[in-house]
């Protein structure tokens, strides 16, 4: 499969991000898992795109908010993170390589993850469709809390006018960008890892401890900045399977709650042939 850069699939020119409505004929699970640390979600985010490569379970969708954690792609310069290590550690937040697309990242609770851990194939190996898709579901979960957002020529993400967070023509016509949403993702024999982060009441102060995306020249903003209103990311991720299915063109019946759950593999894995025939053993 030939690699494209994220920074040219999320066009078209006037900003907006339009979903062909399709058959949805695929059924994808969704979960909400609570809030988590960055290392153990990736080891599961591996185990998941492993079974679905095996069939050994469909389509999935995590759902979660992370503890505060700093995150860099194989390309990303470190010096857009502005403390050290010590200094870092020393806050309570991770840093992490990664293996997505993209800069450095901030992720902490406030925000939603969506890890969608799908096979594109046989019909839907097109990397630019995907990033859109993912943009599409964040434009959608925006509008659904009354703030209209869309995409930006070059830059990765969903943005917003700060000042008229109501209307989206197009970074033409906005009088000031802001960052609502973050895309990172890794496909793999088009299975996808990764996906995107959406701010819904996140501390914006923590994005001053890096250098957002590489990118110095806009700020990044928040559903509770723009509205007033501060919501819960569980809320937003439990009611979020219509925007899901619209934006991925999949069947998402409903988001199940699987926060309070210790053994996330256990619940989202199907128990391997040898050790289900031991314990149905006499």
């Amino acid at each position: 499969m030939p690699t494209t850069s994220l920074r040219d699939l999320l066009q078209p020119a006037n900003g907006q991000v339009t979903t062909v409505e399709a058959p949805r004929s695929r059924r994808a699970r969704a979960v909400w898992i609570g809030r988590r640390r960055y290392a153990p979600i990736h080891d599961l985010q591996k185990q998941l795109v492993e079974a679905r490569a095996q069939g050994r379970i469909g389509d999935t969708i995590l759902l979660l908010e992370h503890d505060p954690v700093i995150t860099l792609g194989p390309r990303a310069n470190p010096e857009n993170v502005l403390l050290d290590a010590r200094a870092l550690d020393e806050r309570d937040i991770d840093l992490v390589a990664t293996g997505r697309g993209g800069d450095v990242t901030y992720h902490g609770p406030g925000q939603l993850v969506c890890y969608p851990l799908l096979d594109l194939r046989p019909d839907r190996c097109d990397v630019r469709r995907y990033v859109r898709s993912l943009a599409e579901v964040m434009i959608l979960l925006a509008r659904e809390h009354h703030v209209e957002a869309g995409v930006v020529d070059g830059m990765i993400g969903v943005w917003v006018d700060r000042a008229a967070p109501e209307a989206w023509g197009g970074s033409e016509w906005a009088r000031e960008i802001a960052k609502l949403g973050a895309i990172g993702v890794r496909l793999s024999r088009w299975l996808t890892m990764h996906g995107f982060a959406f701010n819904i009441a996140v501390d914006l102060k923590a994005f001053e401890l890096i250098v957002p995306c590489g990118i110095r020249d806009h700020g990044v903003t928040s559903l509770h900045q723009l509205t007033g209103r501060k919501l819960t990311v569980a809320e937003v991720a439990l009611a979020s399977a219509p925007q899901l299915a619209r934006g991925l063109e999949l069947d998402v019946a409903c988001v199940e709650d699987l926060s309070a759950v210790t053994d996330l593999a256990g619940a989202l894995l199907p128990p391997e042939a040898g050790a289900a025939e031991g314990r149905s053993a006499p």
